[in-house]
């Protein structure tokens, strides 16, 4: 027999999916590749040097300018009322416990902005009374709400916030149990009463349910 045997049909498809796999194959290397030199050229995103905490820091810590260290962050990332690194932080009080590198809000401060939250009051302070019982402070936590009353059963306020308790970590637990200082956030009213009764003599700390 003479002549070309013509393609049989499933080797015509053959190549025709061959040749548009190349194609495709094609196309996608272009579109990585303008993809890559669009990211190239693309502006980098903008970030913002905060506070975070430069070693592990324990609730109630006064804080100390080696306890924090510049970090920066994209615009987009950084969290709301982060503290921007020229904000003294030197003897502010740490109401809650920060991992090393976690970035430091104005609400994990003790300081208006925390107390103004806690109390509802924009004139709100931040009150350390030293419990009649010490032993009732290994009862509070920070967000514990309490009662604190004058010794003459006089109660001084109601629904107060603990922000922290001062002495809590400390190595002999035992023996300074006494100059535990629990501090509370108070409307500004209550922040009069409780600091000159504390003047004087300790308080009763009384928790809520």
């Amino acid at each position: 027999m003479g002549g070309t045997l013509a393609p049989l049909p499933r080797d015509r498809i053959g190549r025709l999916l061959r040749g548009r796999v190349v194609l495709l194959r094609r196309l996608l290397t272009a579109l990585l590749v303008a993809l890559a030199a669009f990211l190239a050229c693309a502006p980098p995103a903008e970030s913002v040097h905060v506070l975070v905490a430069a070693r592990d820091l324990a609730p109630g810590a006064v804080l100390n300018a080696d306890d924090v260290r510049p970090h920066a962050f994209t615009t987009d990332s950084v969290p709301d009322g982060a503290l921007p690194v020229a904000t003294t932080v030197s003897g502010r009080l740490l109401v809650g416990a920060a991992r090393r590198g976690e970035p430091l809000t104005d609400l994990r401060l003790a300081g208006p902005e925390l107390t103004g939250l806690a109390t509802g009051d924009v004139n709100g302070a931040a009150v350390a009374v030293r419990p009649a019982d010490p032993g009732v402070a290994d009862l509070l936590r920070a967000g514990s709400r309490v009662d604190v009353i004058a010794q003459e059963s006089t109660v001084l306020a109601e629904d107060a916030v603990v922000l922290a308790v001062r002495g809590e970590n400390d190595g002999h637990r035992a023996a300074n149990r006494a100059n535990r200082l629990v501090v509370l956030a108070l409307t500004r009213e209550d922040a009069t009463r409780v600091a000159a009764a504390g003047l004087t003599r300790p308080v009763a700390i009384t928790l809520r349910k």
